[in-house]
């Protein structure tokens, strides 16, 4: 709780995945990929409550000995290629509020992006608190470095065009390109009523939550998890700060 204010944090993870099967489970440096969430979630000062939404039993249990509550099975429905996050959320807010569980805000943590810094999770909920008279919501967010918009390429008719087209005759540099952001799954934050009425953390009054460059990886395939493997090995070295 904060400043009165009670907070769920949701974990989405299904049992299935393409690009790399069963990611969410996939040991990394010595526990489950969810376990780095769980945890997270768990030594938060202002989280009331941390609750997985799964569809897989073996998820669940193991989501159970890391500390997190795993009250229900997400329907199959919820849980397929096509199935949406937001659709995941608003069952687990009302599973909860049929059985009395009632929060103000929620915060949504993927497990497939283990990079956080321990403060991240109170930092996030702090900022969009503090703001709710005019914010409803907030994304973490990344500096886009190489792949900028203004850098990357669409094949047309088998020739390379600019994805986005200069209308001024100079040719920018990369350091003088407009900033660009990327969402990563660091954090999703949204008051609970305002999440139910627009079924998106990307509101109209949506604040960033600024995240570090090391931390711009989120789990699709083999080659992201050995990436967040290499920089979780660095960053424990040094002492996560």
């Amino acid at each position: 709780m904060y400043k009165g204010k009670t907070i769920l944090a949701l974990i989405p993870a299904r049992g299935g995945s393409k690009g790399l099967p069963r990611k969410n489970i996939k040991p990394l440096l010595g526990k489950p990929l969810i376990a780095w969430t769980i945890e997270q979630a768990r030594a938060s000062g202002y989280i009331d409550r941390v609750v997985v939404s799964t569809d897989s039993r073996n998820i669940a249990n193991i989501s159970k000995r890391y500390g997190a509550d795993a009250p229900f099975l997400r329907p199959k429905e919820l849980a397929r290629d096509s199935s949406s996050t937001i659709d995941a959320i608003i069952h687990a807010l009302k599973w909860l509020e049929g059985r009395g569980g009632s929060f103000d805000y929620l915060i949504l943590l993927e497990p497939t992006s283990p990079l956080r810094k321990k403060d991240d999770a109170d930092n996030a909920i702090k900022k969009l608190i503090d703001q709710k008279d005019a914010a409803d919501s907030l994304v973490s967010v990344g500096e886009v470095h190489m792949e900028n918009p203004y850098i990357t390429k669409l094949i047309v008719d088998g020739y390379v065009r600019p994805f986005i087209t200069q209308k001024s005759k100079g040719i920018f540099q990369r350091q003088q390109l407009p900033k660009a952001y990327f969402p990563y799954g660091v954090v999703y934050a949204s008051k609970v009523d305002s999440l139910k009425k627009k079924l998106t953390f990307y509101q109209n009054r949506t604040i960033p939550y600024f995240i570090e460059r090391w931390q711009n990886y989120e789990i699709d395939d083999i080659v992201d998890f050995v990436c967040i493997e290499a920089i979780l090995k660095h960053k424990l070295k040094e002492k996560i700060k």
